[in-house]
Parts: structure tokens; sequence; C-alpha cells
């Protein structure tokens, strides 16, 4: 026969009903993870796009620059910075 102390233990080593994670919580978790997924993707082609327009930016700055330069030695002037 179990006394109080045994049952205290086995409650110690088992686990509670509210301590178990049921399907529905684990649908749960699963959802909230997927939307995070999602999120995270988003952000990854938003950041990508943004570096793509960043390096063409500086691509047709660069190219610019050059254009300058040419007109500026086709005036016979010195441009400094």
């Amino acid at each position: 026969m179990l006394t109080d102390e045994d049952i205290q233990k086995l409650i110690q080593v088992f686990a509670t009903r509210e301590e178990i994670v049921t399907k529905k919580d684990f649908d749960g978790f699963k959802n909230d993870f997927n939307e995070l997924q999602i999120a995270v993707d988003s952000y990854a082609v938003k950041a990508d796009n943004y570096f793509q327009e960043m390096l063409m930016l500086a691509n047709k700055v660069d190219r610019h620059e050059r254009w300058l330069h040419m007109v500026a030695d086709k005036l016979g002037l010195k441009l400094e910075y």
C-alpha cells in the first residue's frame, strides 16, 4: 500500500496534466513558428532588395563621377574634393 510520502515522491517524478504539451498546444507552437519563419523570410527578401539597390546606386554614382571628370578634363578644369 502506498503511503502519503510515496505519493508525494511520485508526484515529483511524473508530469502533471498542466505540464504536458497537448497536440493542440503543439499545433499552436507550430503555427507561431511558421509565422515567425514567414516574417524572417520576408525581411530577408527586403534586405536583399535593399542591398541590390544600394549596389546599383553606388555604380550609378561612380559612373556620374567618371563623367564629371571627363567633362572637367575636356574643359581644362581641375576638380578638387
